[in-house]
């Protein structure tokens, strides 16, 4: 598992987040505080404060990079 941390500060932001990582067929939450959000989940996404920058884990072995390069316009 590695954790990074991202900003989700818009709400395009947000959709185009989800969209890049249901591409992958790994689980990823995210972690506001006490709230642990499946970060696939949009209304889930909302439902934390977005002002602040947000720790997502990313449970995966292989292709880490891969994903972290997708992951490059959110990474704070």
């Amino acid at each position: 598992m590695k954790t990074v941390q991202i900003s989700l500060n818009s709400i395009d932001k947000v959709k185009s987040f989800v969209n890049d990582i249901t591409k992958f067929d790994v689980d990823f939450d995210l972690v506001s505080g006490r709230y642990v959000i499946d970060a696939k989940s949009i209304m889930g996404i909302f439902s934390l404060d977005l002002s602040k920058p947000i720790d997502l884990n990313i449970h995966a072995e292989e292709n880490v990079d891969t994903i972290l390069s997708v992951l490059a316009p959110y990474l704070v």
